[in-house]
């Protein structure tokens, strides 16, 4: 079983935000894979499914925490408690101001990079989750950065937005498989097209 999060907060007025990426990456998966209904459990909202190509055997479990991103890390860690899972269970989706606008890449581990649902996970759980960093871009200067990622994504990006996660969601069997070079490769072609 796996424990795929995707971080946001939670409310319509933050729905379209940068911040809010996580959340769009979970909701696709879902609905590009048939999910069943979403439930509240561990602060936040669960749905369960498999993805197909994956040999139909590993669970998929998907959570958007409804703590607010700085708490997430709460609700991550008493669903993984719950569940008795591993580290080597955890996928963390999230935006990231490091990569260009809807560029992706995997990563194992690593620093939080000022990210507050990170730094929250961190803190509950250590640093040793895989991440799937959903590329925002970076206003230019540290100073606007709170107003960027809580700002929504502009109209003339919405196309580039739903085909970043409509490419996230087609390709999500290669994480289930636990092949992250694969996963990113045939997103970025995608992407292309």
């Amino acid at each position: 079983m796996q424990l795929w999060v995707g971080l946001g907060n939670p409310g319509p007025q933050y729905a379209m935000q940068r911040h809010n990426v996580g959340f769009m990456a979970l909701d696709a998966i879902a609905a590009v894979h048939g999910f069943g209904p979403v439930q509240k459990k561990f602060q936040g909202w669960l749905q369960e499914g498999r993805i197909p190509g994956t040999g139909g055997g590993e669970k998929v479990l998907l959570l958007k925490p409804a703590t607010f991103m700085n708490e997430s890390g709460r609700a991550v860690g008493e669903a993984m408690r719950f569940y008795k899972l591993g580290p080597d269970a955890l996928t963390v989706f999230h935006d990231e101001l490091d990569l260009a606008p809807f560029k992706v890449k995997v990563k194992q581990g690593g620093g939080t990079a000022g990210h507050n649902g990170l730094r929250s996970i961190d803190k509950h759980l250590g640093s040793d989750f895989r991440r799937v960093r959903l590329g925002i871009g970076h206003p230019g200067h540290k100073d606007r950065v709170t107003g960027y990622v809580l700002g929504n994504f502009a109209k003339a990006e919405t196309d580039d937005l739903a085909e970043m996660l409509g490419a996230v969601a087609a390709e999500a069997e290669w994480l289930v498989r636990g092949d992250d070079a694969r996963f990113m490769s045939d997103v970025a072609l995608r992407q292309q097209g």
